[in-house]
């Protein structure tokens, strides 16, 4: 919500008024000096949006402060150019509102354009958190990093890195719309205060790797030539992609990092296919290269990528993993119910490569239970079970 600043307003002021701790207001204000605010200059106030409200007759903003439940100069700020004793019938006064509920969509075929809408309003809403695109897909489409929070440790979860597990972008999507609410309303959850995990770590979120492929699952083939005739090709002419992991070129973006990358090009297929093939050589599709060179930039500390299925989740690697990650997935196993795992024959996994190349913590969790693509009848048992691992991933 943007207001227009008045002689003698002050952050800790709006702070007060709105009641949002002060670190929201600093940081969805980053080109604003605190120590000078200008008459007349507009601020973002996060949590919050407006709706009009249009005055009948008897109305004064002493009554609208109670109907609404809002602050008599919450509406003051608003309505600068009202007189606050005369108002006409007909006229429209905005009226503050605090976000309380979800605006990301739920439960529904999470395709990219879902997910650029969903993005929009987060980042509107709450303009403290920070978006960037770090690369783009074959169809170039943007690829899209969220950061939230100002302490030293930073946490990094990415979804959809295979198309028909699109559901997990959904989850997470989810999860960052709860943990922004909490922040907003000063609400715990599951107990635990948000406001220390925000001070404390940077959450970076890539919601979707693989935007091609999952509008290919969701929406079918695309228009755009040789990649229509491609996957058509490559999935037998069958007109349902619901079995499609790779991405557009048909390339298994969770089989093209470095890591003991010639295992799985030796025993997988041996050309692109709806999944499973590794690629001509490490890093070949730009939406792998992106993500690994976005976790080099930003040199996280642990690395959680959502998948389904199994209820489980992957912790070790060649023995490289460090100590600190098995205190990490006991309350990982803790909090969710899911069977942690140490060792599996998987190699040139984002995980695997993270934690080869850097000796931090990396995990893959294996959401839900029974065929890909797990049907939108659990997700809501999905977010239960593994709410308790987007916690535990900032406090611990």
């Amino acid at each position: 919500m943007k207001i227009t600043v008045r002689k003698g307003d002050t952050f800790s002021y709006y702070s007060q008024l709105f009641g949002l701790p002060l670190q929201l207001l600093l940081d969805s204000n980053l080109q604003t000096d605190p120590e000078y605010l200008l008459p007349g200059s507009s601020l973002l106030i996060p949590g919050y949006f407006h709706h009009e409200h249009t005055v009948k007759k008897g109305d004064t903003f002493h009554s609208l402060s109670r109907r609404y439940n809002v602050s008599l100069d919450g509406l003051f700020i608003l309505n600068q150019e009202n007189n606050a004793q005369l108002l006409e019938e007909g006229m429209v006064v905005n009226v503050p509102e605090r976000a309380v509920h979800r605006v990301v969509s739920v439960g529904v075929p999470y395709d990219y354009t879902v997910l650029k809408y969903d993005l929009q309003r987060l980042c509107s809403l709450y303009p403290f958190i920070r978006s960037d695109c770090f690369g783009q897909s074959v169809l170039k489409k943007d690829l899209v990093q969220l950061k939230c929070g100002r302490g030293p440790k930073k946490v990094h979860v990415n979804a959809s890195f295979h198309a028909n597990e699109w559901i997990t972008t959904g989850i997470l999507m989810v999860f960052l719309n709860d943990y922004l609410l909490a922040l907003t309303n000063n609400t715990p959850i599951r107990g635990i205060n948000m406001l220390p995990l925000y001070e404390s770590a940077t959450l970076s979120a890539v919601p979707m790797v693989d935007p091609d492929g999952v509008d290919l699952v969701l929406q079918g083939p695309p228009d755009i030539e040789p990649y229509r005739s491609l996957v058509k090709t490559l999935n037998k002419q069958h007109p349902n992609f619901k079995d499609w992991k790779a991405n557009i070129r048909g390339v298994d973006l969770n089989n093209q990092l470095p890591a003991r990358w010639e295992i799985e090009k030796a025993r997988k297929p041996a050309e692109p296919a709806p999944r499973d093939y590794p690629g001509d050589y490490p890093l070949s599709e730009p939406e792998a290269k992106a993500i690994a060179n976005l976790t080099v930039d930003e040199n996280f500390d642990r690395v959680i990528a959502l998948h389904t299925q199994g209820k489980e989740f992957y912790w070790g690697f060649e023995k490289e993993e460090p100590d600190e990650a098995e205190k990490i997935a006991e309350e990982f196993e803790r909090v969710s119910g899911y069977k942690a795992v140490r060792y599996v024959d998987s190699y040139a996994g984002y995980k695997d490569w993270f934690i080869q190349e850097f000796r931090k913590p990396g995990f893959t969790i294996e959401l839900g239970i029974g065929v890909n693509p797990l049907p939108l009848s659990q997700f809501q048992e999905i977010y239960k079970d593994t709410l308790g691992i987007f916690l535990a991933s900032l406090y611990m």
